[in-house]
Formats: structure tokens, sequence, C-alpha cells
């Protein structure tokens, strides 16, 4: 059953408890949560966070870890001991998803690939270390496309899902694939049955990065794709705060992804 959800990256850089409280105020109850800093991962913090989603009813469905912009660095670089001490390091955000009761954890991967020296063969080798280290938490490390990133492209897209296999999990941005220059719906295509988790928005020309329902995506063909793919994930809106104005266009893009799931639902039984 496909349900609607927000990033708490639509209120950065409103601390990850006060989006909460906000969007929990909109009627959201499914979250991605982006989390900042290294003191939003220990245990007391994370314990309240996970109390106050318990009271309301909510759950959060993936993390989004703050070192996402260094992956490159700290996965898919030529020194190996630090790719062994960033795995070690990833073990605090798994567990901070278990806290929190999350399954997912967003990976951006490595920017700035077209200087590097790593093969696609080697990307995939580092990303199994880290798939298979999360799966031992009983959390999913899943491939985001993202602009600028070896990620961006659905031909690499396609041939990591081919070289990976069945250990292997794709995340769905609309706007990152339109920022990078490719047909969102040829990247939905490329991560065939591994997409679990999708990134909605909208855009128009000139404007990449906007709320569900003020561009002019064409959702229904979107979905059409996710149910070609058998999709059985959900719809997290992510934009970010220029992105729109007051934060009553956030609720009303959570009527519009509400009124695309239940389409969804409806015709996938």
């Amino acid at each position: 059953m496909m349900r609607p959800g927000i990033s708490t990256a639509c209120l950065y850089p409103m601390e990850i408890e006060k989006s909460l409280e906000r969007l929990l105020a909109m009627d959201f109850r499914l979250f991605e949560f982006f989390l900042n800093t290294i003191s939003e991962l220990r245990p007391p913090f994370l314990r309240q966070l996970r109390d106050r989603l318990e009271s309301a009813g909510a759950e959060v469905k993936s993390i989004h870890p703050f070192t996402s912009a260094i992956e490159g660095m700290l996965f898919f670089s030529e020194y190996e001991r630090r790719v062994e001490d960033s795995l070690e390091f990833y073990k605090t955000y798994f567990e901070a998803a278990g806290t929190l009761g999350a399954k997912l954890l967003v990976l951006h991967g490595q920017k700035g690939y077209q200087a590097s020296k790593l093969a696609d063969e080697e990307y995939v080798e580092r990303y199994l270390k880290l798939y298979r280290l999360g799966q031992t938490f009983g959390i999913t490390v899943a491939q985001e496309n993202v602009n600028q990133f070896r990620s961006e492209n659905p031909a690499f897209i396609e041939r990591m899902r081919r070289m990976a296999g069945a250990e292997c999990a794709f995340v769905f941005d609309v706007k990152q694939a339109v920022r990078a220059g490719f047909d969102p719906f040829a990247m939905c295509r490329a991560m065939g049955e591994s997409l679990i988790h999708v990134h909605i928005n909208d855009n128009l020309p000139g404007a990449d990065c906007l709320l569900p329902g003020r561009g002019a995506m064409d959702y229904a063909a979107l979905l059409d794709v996710l149910r070609e793919r058998r999709y059985g994930g959900d719809l997290i809106v992510e934009v970010y705060r220029g992105n729109f104005g007051g934060e009553p266009e956030l609720a009303e893009a959570g009527r519009v992804v509400s009124a695309l799931c239940a389409r969804y639902n409806a015709a996938n039984p």
C-alpha cells in the first residue's frame, strides 16, 4: 500500500525535532529524517524522536546521512583504510535507524566521478560492502540518483543493477534526474524492480525543484512506470526551504501526494 510522506529536509535548516513538530501539525505521519550532525546520532536524542513519533502514531521510513556529500571520499577513493574506517562509522547510522524504526539509508555515493580512477565494477564492490553491512542491522542501503554523482546517469544505474543482482536497492528522485539532464522516466525504468523508495517533487522549465502539484510533471505517466516496476514503496515529498513560500504549501503538497497514492492503490489492490 503506497503512502504519502515527507522529508525533514523540506524545512532545513530548522532543527529536526522542530521540523517534526511542524510536519506532524500538517498531518504528515510518514517521514524521511535528514540527520544533520553528530549529536543527532546519540541514543538519548534518537529515543526522544522515537517517543514523539510513537505518541503521534507516526513513523520514519528512511534516514539520510549528513556525510552524504563526502561519501566519495569515505567509500569510493583509492585509500582502502578509510573505506574500512567509514564502514565502521556507518554502523552508527544503522544503529540510529534501528532506534528510530527506519529500514532504509539513502546513499549518494561518489561525486566528481569523471576524474576518478575507480571503475564501475569497483564502485559496486564498495557499495556491496556497505549494503551487506547494513543488512546485518536490518537496514537496506539504497543508492539514490544524484546530479553530479556517478549515479546521475541511467546507464550507470542499469549497469549497477546488473552487477549487484539481488543485493541492490535504489531511491528515485525526480528533481535529481531533471537537474542532471536525464529523462526521469528513463531513470525510474533503469532502477527496475530494485526501486524501493521515491523522492517526489515537481518541475517546470527553469525550475527543477518544486512542490508536487506546482509544476508540469506527468504524474499519471510516473505512476504507470512505477506500476511496471511493481513498485511497493511510498512517495516522500522532498524539496528544500527555498523552493516554496509559506509552510501551508507543504500541507497542500501532502494532499496532492495523498491523492496520487490513492490512485495508485486503487489500480493495484
